[in-house]
């Protein structure tokens, strides 16, 4: 009899643990290859955005015999597929930042040296033309009611706005001399990164100006990416130069302060960097493994690793971006295979 009952406890515990939530948060499936449609090498990899787990989107370019052409791939929650039916698909050119604007996807196009904000919607797709033709498009980002295109002309520093109808230029405190990028989390606030007479700065826009955000960057530093959340919280990634090397930082604002910490990263780039769906910070690291690619996660002062799958002959693995999607993770990016370009390929943490 106290043979059985050991074994019905054991049961039940081992079915409790299966069903329940803190268990089955406390699981966490390694990354996985997702098969990506070929592209022209050598293809590079712009921005990765998704809505939820059955949509994403992943830009890009690749080499073509007149130049670059731009690259357009959507995931549907089961299979990436190459998207050629934007305007200017087939023409030399490349594609930028991806945003969701209510139920349509706005995605940026450079499209024979001028920009457009392409918009597709359920009816398909559009073209919202930026007003002029500038040297640079450093930088994109839309919201619901508002979009920013950034870069220069041969007068300078350009922040074009588009209000839903009509384009307007803004201006920007005297001492910036250059935006690095843009995000926005509403019509009314907006964030910007930027290159000043005094180092690295942060903007913020309040639906009137652009004013220093005052925000407390290490010395010497630079800014890579901005994340605003919709809880009030602002995390800031980007690196500091100590003794001639880079050092990879993290500043926070949590509603109150502003915290630095400095994850063991080394000179790791933080543009990738996301949210990702268990709360913490997620980035693509230099992998030491020539064969996997390789990512890192940052929850407080705790920072771990995780490779991605085993490629076959791969002699280089490059994730270029991240993006949740829903209660997974998506990387989008290069894999190069000894004796060819490097072509692209997806990982995907969960799912």
């Amino acid at each position: 009899m106290n043979a059985l009952r050991a074994v019905v406890v054991c049961l039940v515990i081992a079915c409790a643990a299966v069903v329940s939530p803190g268990a089955a948060t406390a699981v966490r499936p390694g990354w996985s290859a997702l098969a990506v449609p070929a592209a022209a090498p050598p293809a590079t990899v712009s921005h990765l955005a998704a809505r939820g787990p059955g949509e994403a989107w992943a830009t890009g370019y690749e080499q073509a015999a007149d130049g670059l052409r731009p690259m357009l791939y959507r995931w549907n929650g089961t299979a990436w597929s190459r998207d050629t039916g934007f305007p200017g698909a087939g023409e030399p050119g490349r594609l930028g930042k991806v945003r969701f604007v209510g139920k349509e996807v706005w995605i940026f196009h450079e499209r024979r040296g001028a920009g457009e904000i392409l918009r597709r919607s359920a009816a398909g797709w559009s073209a919202v033309p930026v007003p002029q033709v500038l040297w640079t498009y450093q930088d994109f980002t839309a919201v619901a009611g508002a979009a920013w295109v950034v870069g220069e002309d041969d007068t300078g520093l350009k922040v074009l706005h588009y209000d839903g109808s009509r384009w307007t230029a803004q201006s920007t405190p005297d001492d910036v001399r250059y935006l690095m990028g843009i995000t926005a989390r509403t019509a009314t606030d907006a964030w910007a990164w930027a290159d000043t007479t005094t180092g690295a700065g942060v903007l913020r826009w309040d639906g009137t100006l652009w004013r220093d955000a005052k925000v407390p960057l290490p010395p010497d530093s630079n800014v890579h990416t901005i994340l605003p959340e919709p809880s009030g919280r602002v995390t800031i990634g980007g690196s500091r130069y100590v003794d001639g090397a880079p050092r990879t930082y993290v500043t926070t604002w949590n509603g109150h302060v502003w915290r630095t910490t400095y994850p063991p990263l080394g000179d790791t780039s933080a543009e990738a960097m996301v949210r990702g769906p268990d709360g913490a910070l997620w980035l693509p690291v230099r992998s030491d493994r020539a064969f996997q690619s390789k990512y890192a996660r940052v929850d407080g002062s705790r920072t771990t690793f995780s490779y991605g799958p085993e490629r076959t002959h791969a002699i280089d693995v490059k994730p270029r971006a991240l993006a949740r999607a829903g209660f997974s993770l998506l990387s989008f990016g290069t894999v190069e295979i000894y004796g060819s370009k490097p072509n692209l390929m997806s990982e995907r943490l969960g799912g």
